[in-house]
């Protein structure tokens, strides 16, 4: 067999903890390789293109892109950083020959650092270091190098792995740096650095070639899966061996599913050039290929030239650890808000989301409205919730619950996480008060940059719902949290999630301010005047534990004593403007959240108070 190395190409996965910078990195990677037309209009982090992405700043999705530089085609895949998302991570390093791994040059390595650098190091990819954001006033970049070589060991990477070359940069003002020294030199410049000439080099010089026979059967396996409305499923992929052509017939194989020997025809290949895609009639060893016209290709599917061939071994995907009820709406209100509000609606978005989200469930229950959907965290799911509240869908959504597994002695087990607190140490008290009450057990207390005090927990998924508003009301929003799943353990009791009750609209009608007025004295309320309620909604948060109906509807009654006009003077406290996130949270296990274009409404299971009362007593 005679085996080549692609010199004319380089597979880079871009790898980071959430908010390190990939996604401004690869910004300037395409800008300064000459991808844009010298006056194209460019958008900041072009390739967080969904509406989400770039609200919260964070990449969701895996993208593909491409760069030439000195003649070699540098194909550049930016992965997202979050723990929810690592599912696309875990896939997407099977289709390259090395990562960059970007660490925030103050913040050092985080969690999700040591998640997707053990994934690169199991799969024995070439590494590079680079330390970004260097040109922040609090930057400590030596001593985060220290501390990334710290991680190496402690991951017990190889000799060869261990000498992985370093590199520091500015991905915001585009310049990057192989010299400590000199980022001292670039640290204030403002577009007059040195570019990232010292990042592409190190790309061509660290980061081996692909190798690939083309000249033998082909074999190509396909790491992630986009969609679109036109042509159906489009599968991607790294060709690792032979050519691959347009027009021609495969067979679709798996090495977790024997059975599966499907002949298929491609219709068309593509290539990334740029943010494009560009048809082609051919590619071979080495290329990462877009492939469409097979409605049945799957992620962990290798298109073969042959049946007797054996397929690509493949990652299996993470299980889900959270689930939660997608149901109908069924509220007053319902149809009225969305466009989309039908349980064929409803299923229909649903499955159709499994095409391109592998980590992902969606399971039909006894009842024909209502879904329940599987997801790896709450953000995972949240993130869903509010892409089909913007498409136009209107549906009720249940209180996250996680997954619960049985050994083989039938022993009840629960998905852990191991959560890593950073926080000014005048708060590291409330904070460790309250994951211990919610079955944390505290690991290790040390240093975090910046001064702050570093916490480690091991702590049941539950018992992260609906923590996340808490925390940051005990640490003024000055904390820091990141989780990372840590398998399953013996489940750990019974956890109290809500200190406190709701208060309950007693009537439907408009809230008016006489009425919030009045309500107010009770606790924290979620509406403002004008807004409309039905009997059984969740208006607000009662300062004491138990719910409590209130009548916000309640108009003052006028007398020849009394002015209408002395309403004028009754003040309300702004009302607390919750986000879905916050919605999610606040949920107990009575209620459900009605999701629709327009609004995000809380309400209780059973809406009727007597009936409610009967099924509490």
């Amino acid at each position: 067999m005679d085996i080549l190395n692609r010199e004319d190409i380089r597979n880079v996965a871009i790898i980071a903890h959430v908010d390190h910078g990939k996604t401004t990195l690869v910004d300037q990677l395409l800008k300064q390789s000459g991808t844009f037309r010298e006056n194209q209009e460019v958008a900041e982090r072009v390739m967080d293109s969904n509406d989400i992405e770039r609200e919260r700043g964070i990449t969701i999705l895996s993208k593909n892109t491409s760069v030439t530089y000195k003649g070699t085609k540098i194909n550049i895949i930016d992965t997202p950083g979050h723990a929810d998302f690592g599912g696309e991570v875990e896939r997407i390093l099977k289709m390259a020959d090395g990562v960059v791994l970007v660490v925030d040059a103050f913040e050092g390595p985080m969690p999700q650092t040591k998640f997707v650098l053990s994934n690169a190091l199991a799969l024995d990819l070439s590494v590079i270091v680079c330390v970004n954001k260097a040109d922040r006033p609090e930057a400590r970049p030596a001593e985060v190098t220290d501390e990334v070589l710290e991680l190496f060991m402690d991951l017990d990477a190889s000799d060869s792995q261990l000498d992985s070359p370093f590199t520091y940069a500015s991905a915001k003002k585009g310049w990057a740096t192989k010299d400590l020294e000199d980022v001292e030199k670039y640290k204030d410049l403002d577009d007059k650095g040195p570019g990232m000439e010292a990042l592409f080099d190190m790309i061509l010089e660290h980061i081996p070639a692909p190798k690939g026979d083309e000249g033998t059967d082909t074999r190509v396996l396909i790491s992630t899966i986009d969609y679109n409305e036109y042509v159906g499923r489009i599968g991607i992929g790294k060709v690792e061996e032979g050519k691959i052509f347009q027009n021609r017939e495969m067979y679709l194989l798996n090495a977790h599913d024997e059975n599966k020997k499907d002949k298929v025809k491609i219709s068309n290949l593509y290539v990334f050039e740029g943010l494009e895609r560009v048809r082609i009639e051919e590619a071979g060893a080495g290329d990462i290929v877009a492939i469409s016209g097979i409605p049945e290709i799957r992620i962990g599917d290798t298109l073969c030239s042959s049946d007797e061939l054996c397929p690509i071994s493949f990652q299996k995907i993470s299980e889900p650890t959270l689930a939660m009820n997608f149901m109908v709406n069924d509220s007053p209100y319902a149809g009225t808000e969305g466009k989309y509000v039908t349980s064929r609606h409803l299923r229909d978005r649903l499955f159709r989301e499994l095409n391109t989200d592998v980590s992902l469930r969606v399971e039909e229950t006894d009842s024909p409205d209502s879904f329940k959907v599987s997801g790896r965290g709450e953000l995972h799911l949240s993130v869903l919730i509010e892409n089909m509240r913007r498409e136009g869908f209107e549906f009720m959504v249940s209180r996250p619950e996680v997954l619960y597994r049985e050994d083989e002695n039938g022993k009840r087990k629960e998905p852990m996480e191991m959560a890593y607190v950073d926080v000014p140490s005048e708060f590291s008290g409330s904070v460790i008060s309250e994951l211990s009450q919610r079955k944390g057990e505290l690991l290790s207390v040390g240093k975090a940059g910046g001064g702050d005090e570093r916490l480690i927990f091991k702590i049941p998924s539950r018992g992260l719902i609906g923590y996340r508003g808490t925390f940051l009301t005990s640490t003024h929003g000055l904390g820091i949290i990141n989780t990372v799943f840590d398998g399953y353990d013996d489940f750990k009791g019974d956890i109290s999630y809500r200190q406190r009750g709701s208060l309950i609209a007693f009537e439907s009608g408009e809230a008016v301010t006489y009425g919030l007025f009045i309500a107010q004295e009770r606790g924290a309320l979620f509406i403002g005047p004008g807004e409309k309620v039905y009997s059984g909604m969740v208006v607000g948060e009662n300062a004491k534990t138990m719910d409590i109906e209130i009548n916000v509807c309640k108009k003052k009654h006028l007398t020849n004593t009394r002015a209408s006009g002395a309403d004028e003077a009754l003040t309300l406290t702004p009302k607390r403007e919750m986000s879905l996130e916050m919605c999610l949270d606040f949920l107990d296990t009575d209620e459900y959240l009605e999701v629709t274009p327009e609004n995000l409404r809380i309400r209780k299971k059973i809406l009727d108070p007597t009936a409610r009362k009967r099924a509490f007593r």
